[in-house]
Formats: C-alpha cells, structure tokens, sequence
C-alpha cells in the first residue's frame, strides 16, 4: 500500500471553518442557555462550552502554527 504524503496546504483552512464552527455552536448554546429554566441542561450547556473555549485556544494556536509554517514553505518536511 502507497503511503499518501502529508498535504498540509489546506491545513489553515480547515482550522478556520473549525473554529468557526465551534463559535457558532457556542452561540447556540448561549441561546439555549438564556432561554432553558432546566438547571441540568443549563449545567451541562455551560459544561460544554467550558471545553469549546478550551478547544478553541488550542485551535488559534495551531492555526498561528500552520500560518507560519505556510508562509515559510513547509521547511523540513
């Protein structure tokens, strides 16, 4: 079997429509939230979007990663 090499091109891209997703799925929750008198949904809405907030910084920090590695043509790999 042929080994497919590592196409990281698209890489940026594909952390950014990540990230985008990920806000509006915190802004939905948001909605929820607000609108919700159920304690254990609003719990665990909040419990959710605890860890997007925590998957987003990871998210921006691998796209400042990608972005420089773009820019500097993908050097040693």
């Amino acid at each position: 079997m042929k080994h497919n090499p590592d196409d990281r091109r698209n890489n940026v891209d594909r952390i950014q429509h990540n990230i985008n997703h990920t806000i509006r799925n915190m802004e939905l929750a948001e909605e929820m939230i607000e609108k919700t008198s159920d304690e254990k949904t609003r719990k665990e809405l909040l419990e959710k979007n605890r860890r997007r907030r925590e998957a987003l910084n990871s998210m921006r920090s691998e796209i400042r990663d990608e972005a420089l590695d773009k820019e500097h043509g993908y050097e040693d790999y």
